[in-house]
Parts: C-alpha cells; sequence; structure tokens
C-alpha cells in the first residue's frame, strides 16, 4: 500500500528539521520504502509518498517527525486501483 504524507515545518522548528535531516537524510524505518519526497522551496512544505505492507511502520515514520511538524498521512492509490473500484 502507498500512503502520502504531507507536511509544514513548525515555524519555531525550523531549525531543528534541517539539522534532524541533514543528520539522517530522513531515513525510514524497516518496512518503509521511500517512493519520492518533494519540498515547496522556501516555505517548509512538502509532501512524501512511501510504500508499506506494515502501517504500524509508517506510523513510525511519522512519530520520527511529530515533534517538529504537522502533518497528515493518508494512504493512496494509482488510477488503474481507483477505476476497478468505480461502479
Amino acid at each position: 500500500m502507498k500512503y502520502m504524507t504531507t507536511w509544514t515545518i513548525r515555524p519555531e522548528n525550523v531549525k531543528a528539521a534541517i539539522a534532524r535531516f541533514k543528520e539522517t537524510g530522513g531515513q525510514t524505518p524497516a518496512g518503509v520504502t521511500m517512493i519520492g519526497r518533494w519540498h515547496e522551496m522556501g516555505t517548509g512544505r512538502g509532501v512524501a509518498v512511501v510504500e508499506s505492507d506494515d502501517p504500524v511502520a509508517v506510523s513510525k515514520f511519522s512519530f520520527t517527525w511529530a515533534d517538529l511538524l504537522d502533518q497528515t498521512t493518508v494512504a493512496v492509490i494509482e488510477d488503474a486501483q481507483l477505476a476497478a473500484a468505480m461502479p
């Protein structure tokens, strides 16, 4: 299953978020594969798409950043999957 996370860095946490990202490279935990991550230039907002069969592992990834970011994670499907679901 694929999951999309959108985030905004809280203004008071920008320096800490930058430091953590430089330190960790934004690594994902075991069981989570990063599909892609995009950053809006200069806004502190971005989006990541990951893939995992383990929603607990995806939650662990989100909690890694929960102290610094406001974020939302949702399951997403591709066009063909959506088409198959349509009546």
